[in-house]
């Protein structure tokens, strides 16, 4: 509501936005006319990339000064992209990018397993990520122990003390997911991370039980028989009781998050088929492997419970692929209509390298029950493979857009900002103002503010188009930006919360000659 009103001249030249780190958004690059006639492109979406440790072996060939520079460097690129959510791999394996009581310093920091690299990778990306308004989402791989094990593997502390809970398939250690202690430990191990760590997601990948090996059987007949059969399995019934064992794990984890920092969302990123017709009629017209059936993971039971408040399967083929057509798939993930938020996982030289980005893009945004995209991964966004950046922030990302609220539950919105005002001094010049008030509980702070911008008369003062975005800040304050046209300028300022729900406007109007 416009609560203030000023007469001023200003310049066609202001002051530089000078909040720190982000520049001020560019000026719209279609005048008030045509903007119309556009389609409107969504103010909620997201934009997230994975960026991965495992098996990178680049990293410890940098101290730390390289690494946070590389870090820094990145995580612009990712900014200046579009991206406003970065999925960090902190547990590639039984390992930490973070300091755990639980588990050692990760080999991919330093080169060797269980050195202290001398600073927190975890607590740096978590302080630039916000930095630049960017969410951050925690990533671990619950039962990988060791990627690649040599005999010397065994001779690593945590794996010779825990030597029990754990098995070999093929050239890969893995905790068992039948031993109850190793779900305890996991539990464990994300309590830890939650409490400690300003993340704003915790994330897991299709990683439950390994992608099967011909002829190989995942070894767990000693742990079925210890407590698969004492759970009232029969001896026909090891499947079954392989997906209770991730689906428990997947509901304690959720209770363990909700109970330690309640705003913290907790996703999963499921392989791209759950089940295909031929294993169900429900599932989608595919023939590949399935999440279900081979990876023991129910997605669908995690969705339908609520247990995860956002799922991202990993729709990684093309168009046209004989048996996992990503447009056969995107459909049947988007018609789920279950409470969690639905995004797709997005390869980006499988989509590039056919010329797919559009289609694909056009797909998600048009199938109401999709809301964003992941891209995998980070890197290829990095070396804009394909120019992939340069088509998203010339079309897709062109506008910014803000994360969905996908935490599953009732969270009241900031209440609106006050006092907004209009100042000037010589650090900022001329800049707006504004107060907000103590909030009663985490998930209702003011965690940062979005600046719309109309010309009176000329287009509906409508904060649900994007393209009236002209600024996003942590900052209570904001500088002016040139005006294109004389007449009378309406801002409105809202207060986001940390899950990212909206309050109510507050507005001022400025006039400009």
């Amino acid at each position: 509501m416009i609560s203030l009103m000023f007469s001023l001249i200003l310049q066609q030249a202001t002051t530089q936005n000078r909040q720190s780190p982000q520049a001020p958004l560019p000026e719209p690059k279609v005048f008030f006319s045509q903007r119309q006639a556009e389609k409107l492109p969504p103010k909620r979406e997201f934009r997230g990339a994975w960026l991965h440790t495992v098996a990178q072996s680049k990293y410890a060939g940098m101290n730390e000064r390289e690494m946070k520079q590389y870090f820094v460097r990145l995580l612009d690129q990712l900014h200046d992209a579009g991206i406003n959510t970065v999925i960090f791999q902190i547990r590639p394996q039984a390992d930490a990018w973070y300091h755990s009581s639980l588990e050692p310093w990760s080999e991919y920091i330093t080169g060797k397993p269980g050195k202290n690299p001398g600073w927190d990778p975890l607590a740096y990306m978590v302080e630039e990520c916000h930095r630049r308004n960017m969410d951050i989402h925690a990533w671990i791989n619950p039962y990988r122990v060791k990627l690649t094990a040599s005999e010397s593997a065994f001779k690593e502390s945590f794996i010779r003390k825990n030597r029990k809970w754990i098995v070999r398939y093929g050239n890969a250690l893995w905790f068992d997911p039948g031993i109850p202690d190793c779900r305890n430990h996991i539990v464990k191990v994300v309590r830890e991370i939650v409490r400690n760590y300003d993340i704003d997601g915790l994330h897991m990948d299709d990683y439950f039980y390994p992608y099967p090996i011909a002829g190989m059987n995942f070894p767990d007949d000693s742990s079925f028989r210890n407590y698969g059969i004492a759970q009232g399995y029969g001896p026909t019934q090891k499947t079954d009781w392989r997906r209770n064992n991730v689906n428990s794990l997947v509901k304690e984890l959720h209770e363990t998050i909700r109970s330690t920092k309640p705003w913290v969302r907790f996703g999963i990123s499921p392989f791209g088929i759950h089940r295909n017709i031929k294993q169900d009629p429900q599932g989608s017209q595919t023939d590949g492997l399935s999440n279900y059936d081979d990876l023991y993971a129910d997605a669908l039971l995690w969705m339908r419970e609520g247990w995860i408040d956002y799922c991202v399967p990993q729709l990684y083929w093309e168009i046209g692929h004989t048996r996992a057509d990503y447009k056969t798939l995107a459909e049947w993930w988007g018609n789920l209509n279950y409470a969690s938020s639905v995004y797709v996982g997005q390869d980006i030289v499988r989509t590039m390298n056919p010329g797919q980005l559009d289609e694909k893009m056009s797909l998600v945004r048009n199938n109401p029950g999709l809301k964003g995209n992941c891209f995998w991964p980070a890197y290829e966004l990095e070396n804009n493979a394909g120019h992939i950046v340069d088509s998203l922030v010339m079309n897709y990302h062109y506008y910014p857009a803000l994360p969905p609220v996908d935490l599953l539950g009732d969270f009241r919105a900031p209440e609106p900002v006050y006092e907004l005002d209009l100042r000037d001094d010589y650090k900022i010049g001329k800049h707006l103002s504004w107060k907000s008030l103590r909030a009663r509980s985490e998930t209702e702070r003011p965690a940062y503010f979005v600046i719309y911008r109309f010309l009176k008369g000329y287009e509906p003062e409508n904060i649900e188009d994007p393209r009236n975005i002209i600024g996003i800040t942590q900052n209570h304050y904001f500088a002016l930006p040139s005006h294109p046209y004389s007449g009378d300028w309406v801002y409105l300022v809202t207060a986001f919360s940390r899950v990212h729900s909206e309050s109510a406007s507050e507005g001022i109007v400025l006039r400009v000659h």
